[in-house]
């Protein structure tokens, strides 16, 4: 089966050549020595236009997280509510430009810790520091790298030029990090601005593509079909018959609670975005990545002036209102069109890690857990056959968990897992009935007790939701007409601008916070040497970590690694809310927040493990929480401690912040008013899909 043509791959390269020429073309030094300073670099020499601040904010977003993972939540049960991380970022956006960004370019501050020594003490910068890369480096560059190979070898599976084969995921890892690197390294954030203006143009560009011809599929497709994929009960096929393609998205997936898809407020009990987060959770990851995070913040520190950077602010909040309808509400198309295809890559999924891992668990399941034996599965198959005759196989097993929609599907083959896990278990428990929930109970039970002996455990699926916008990718773009080519480099620049952003910024962090800290006095060009080594060396460990991902033994380390936000983000949005907006709060207060947060939140998520059976039934409750309500509680509380602070030991005066003499901070009351306009568009949005 061909997944791509000659002139795809043709409109690929061209393409993608033209944007990563065009970064080294602009970020060019003007000097006449032809030097660049550390502002030149680091802060494109403080220069940005609005447009370039607006774009490069969404280019360096969105990446194969939004098009893979949102989507991918989407098609799933949680359906639109996952576009509030999009809309309420809209609103986030115009705080941060009129309350965050007039303090931070007045300072004329390089990274974003290097306002907490001004503000508070040297502690404080240099332990924010260190946690952003970890953050930067540790997670988010390795899994962008890993996410965006995904994508690109899925599709360019079997296409080679001369001995490079695109569908190898190891070397797609190395291309994406390396392509990423190189203009980060030559031009620095000026590269980025310029070559995030195309990528994000053609990623807008490439979305709307995906989702008018998914809209027009659905408006054409049998309603016998769809019918099966429904998350409205009343709905029939006569209801169908008729209608276009919007009225079908809306009778397929509206309904009540829980089953509806087209809800932004979930249940309170919801694991993932429930309606508490709403109200406090979900504003603290918001406000500390739009507000705070380095490699966005970074583009809003190199504009020309105050109201550049809140046109491109505010430009980019309006932006976040488009993205779900070019993500999202694909999503969900993508499961009423395509759901067969989604069961069969989670049937691939799971026989991947079952072989590897269980190699006799395997053995024993129908065909229905098994890959069709077809041309597309040849690869998968090829794994399976591989991992069934290694002599590593089975060293490592595992007990596995499901839902009631993989119980439904797989009765027999869901008995047979229970058989596994209860022997690894050391029990002898089985159901009472074969249904659904009668045996998830049980299993959860059974992995639960396995887990406690130290066995690791795998969740198997009923679908893969992950592969919704990849399945669009494949079924909805014709091959070998350039459409797909545009497309697909549309997301490779998704993931390359992103991961040159995350680059460019520890990068930053590395030389302006840390080692310019160490080296007193270092030159401008030694600043920039030593900018562009950083650049090499995370870029290196991120292609190394990248292809590991995929092991289903490092997943469980990496997801763990992934919550380590939660202990810092929380009190890192605390002390700088007080350092703006609480002029007298004292300098000890940042050292209180930065130390008081990782110790509530690990408390809160490891109390059943510190105190076992004696676990007080508030803490054992709070553990049981949605890691958003969880932040939100230890914000609350950091907040409640440095109010203590403030009244008990006050500061005299203010904190005499630096000045920026060279900045213009006037304010834009164009963006004023025009952000007053985009909060009340996404109260709208909220109000028609509430």
């Amino acid at each position: 089966m061909t997944m791509i043509g000659g002139l795809d791959i043709v409109v690929f390269l061209v393409l993608a050549i033209f944007v990563i020429g065009m970064g080294f073309y602009a970020s060019r030094s003007k000097k006449t020595d032809g030097e660049q300073g550390a502002q030149d670099y680091f802060l494109a020499g403080r220069g940005l236009s609005w447009w370039l601040v607006g774009f490069s904010l969404i280019a360096a977003n969105i990446s194969t997280e939004q098009f893979v993972g949102m989507s991918g939540e989407a098609a799933d049960w949680l359906g639109m509510a996952i576009a509030s991380y999009e809309w309420m970022a809209a609103i986030t956006l115009v705080v941060v430009g009129f309350v965050f960004l007039p303090k931070f370019l007045k300072s004329g501050i390089y990274t974003i810790p290097e306002f907490l020594e001004y503000r508070y003490n040297t502690f404080a910068r240099t332990v924010m520091a260190i946690a952003t890369l970890i953050i930067l480096v540790g997670v988010p560059t390795a899994s962008v790298i890993y996410s965006g190979a995904l994508v690109i070898t899925g599709t360019f599976q079997g296409a080679m030029l001369g001995p490079l084969d695109f569908g190898n995921l190891t070397l797609a890892c190395w291309i994406i990090g390396s392509v990423a690197a190189m203009y980060v390294f030559a031009g620095g954030l000026k590269a980025c601005a310029w070559t995030d203006l195309l990528w994000g143009s053609g990623l807008i560009l490439g979305g709307v593509i995906i989702a008018y011809m998914a809209a027009k599929l659905l408006g054409n497709a049998d309603p016998a079909e769809l019918i099966s994929t429904a998350a409205n009960s009343n709905v029939t096929p006569e209801d169908l018959k008729g209608s276009g393609a919007w009225s079908r998205f809306w009778q397929l997936n509206s309904g009540d609670l829980p089953d509806g898809k087209l809800h932004m407020v979930r249940g309170s009990e919801d694991e993932k975005i429930p309606w508490t987060a709403l109200v406090v959770g979900l504003w603290i990851p918001n406000f500390f990545y739009w507000g705070l995070n380095q490699y966005i913040t970074q583009r809003t520190l190199g504009s020309k002036s105050l109201a550049e950077g809140q046109k491109g602010i505010v430009f980019a909040a309006f932006l976040k209102l488009v993205i779900p309808f070019v993500v999202v509400i694909p999503g969900i198309l993508a499961f009423n069109l395509f759901s067969s295809d989604l069961k069969a890559d989670a049937v691939n999924e799971n026989a991947k890690v079952i072989s590897l891992l269980s190699p006799e668990l395997y053995s024993q399941f129908s065909d229905g857990m098994k890959p069709e034996n077809t041309e597309q599965n040849a690869s998968v198959i090829s794994e399976i056959n591989d991992n069934l005759g290694s002599k590593e196989s089975g060293n490592r097993d595992s007990v596995y968990k499901f839902n009631e929609q993989f119980a439904e599907m797989h009765v027999a083959d869901s008995l047979k897992i229970m058989t596994h896990n209860a022997l690894l278990a050391g029990h002898d428990d089985r159901p009472t009935d074969s249904s659904a929930e009668s045996m998830v109970a049980l299993n959860d039970s059974l992995v639960q007790q396995a887990q406690q002996e130290g066995i690791a455990s795998n969740t198997l699926l009923a679908y893969k939701h992950d592969s919704a916008f990849p399945t669009l990718i494949r079924r909805l773009l014709p091959v070998g007409t350039g459409l797909k080519g545009f497309v697909l480099v549309a997301i490779f620049g998704a993931v390359v601008s992103s991961l040159a952003s995350m680059l460019n910024s520890a990068s930053t962090i590395a030389t302006m916070d840390i080692y310019n800290k160490i080296r007193k006095g270092a030159s401008q060009k030694e600043l920039v040497g030593i900018g562009r080594l950083f650049v090499v060396l995370f870029v290196l460990v991120a292609m190394t970590i990248a292809p590991m991902l995929k092991n289903p033994s490092f997943r469980g380390i990496f997801t763990y690694i992934q919550e380590f936000q939660g202990f810092i983000s929380p009190g890192i949005l605390a002390i700088f809310l007080f350092g703006l907006l609480v002029h007298k709060a004292p300098r000890i207060a940042g050292t209180v927040g930065l130390l008081l947060n990782p110790v509530l939140y690990g408390l809160f998520k490891f109390s059943p493990r510190i105190f076992g059976d004696a676990n007080p039934g508030i803490l054992a409750t709070i553990a049981k929480w949605s890691f958003l309500d969880r932040m939100a509680l230890c914000f609350g509380i950091v907040i409640a401690t440095l109010t203590v602070l403030r009244l008990v030991a006050p500061l005299p005066k203010p904190v005499d912040l630096p000045v920026n003499k060279d900045m213009d901070v006037t304010p834009s009351a164009g963006a004023k008013m025009a952000g007053g306009i985009v909060i009340v568009l996404t109260l709208v949005l909220y109000a028609v899909f509430w």
